[in-house]
Parts: C-alpha cells; sequence; structure tokens
C-alpha cells in the first residue's frame, strides 16, 4: 500500500532578520541567473550587467545635544530649551531629549545677526 504523495509547500517569502531586506525565493518555473529571476526558456544573457538605480547619497547631518548648543552660543540650557518650544529653532526629539541639527543653529546665529553702527 503506498500512501498519498502530498504537493511540495508553496514558495514563500523568508522572514527577513532585523536590518535586513526580506528574500523572496524564486517561483517555481523561474529559474535564477546571477541574482535576477529568468522565466524558463529564455536565453540567458552574456556579459550584460543589471541596472541598480541606488537612491542619491543624502549628506550627513550632524546634531547637538541642548548642552552642546547652549555651550556654542554662550547661553544656558534653559535659553535653548526657549528656543526650540517656540519655534525658533529647529530640534528633532529622541526619546526624552531633544538634538539640534548644526544647520539649525547657524541659520539661528545667522539670522540673529545685527549690525551695530
Amino acid at each position: 500500500m503506498t500512501l498519498p504523495q502530498r504537493s511540495p509547500a508553496p514558495l514563500l517569502a523568508r522572514p527577513a532578520a532585523y536590518g535586513q531586506r526580506p528574500v523572496a525565493r524564486p517561483a517555481a518555473g523561474w529559474p535564477q541567473q546571477g541574482g535576477r529571476l529568468v522565466p524558463a526558456g529564455a536565453r540567458p544573457q552574456q556579459g550584460v550587467a543589471p541596472m541598480v538605480q541606488r537612491p542619491a547619497p543624502r549628506p550627513a547631518v550632524s546634531f547637538l545635544t541642548v548642552a552642546e548648543v547652549a555651550a556654542i552660543m554662550r547661553v544656558s540650557k534653559m535659553t535653548v530649551y526657549r528656543l526650540v518650544h517656540g519655534g525658533e529653532m529647529a530640534a528633532v526629539r529622541v526619546g526624552r531629549s531633544f538634538r539640534v541639527p548644526e544647520t539649525a543653529v547657524r541659520e539661528y546665529l545667522a539670522d540673529a545677526r545685527t549690525d551695530v553702527a
């Protein structure tokens, strides 16, 4: 007596580990060729690299703590908090603290400059 054979399980996307992209397994009839899925019966291309579009690199943004901004501006931390809460200086909330981009400090100082005759 032979037991009925089960059909193979469908190939599903494998869950990715933290920080990695999910990797889809090839479906039946679509063999892989050089990391790309190719339809069955298609002729393999020799020497042709797939076009990969990468996003443009972003400029590095460095953030300062409120204490560092206060030291640069030679004011108290409370003054920096007032500027942030009043919307005069841009900041990002990280947990329970604020981080101020260096560009925001430079812009604030450039706008706050007054010429004395």
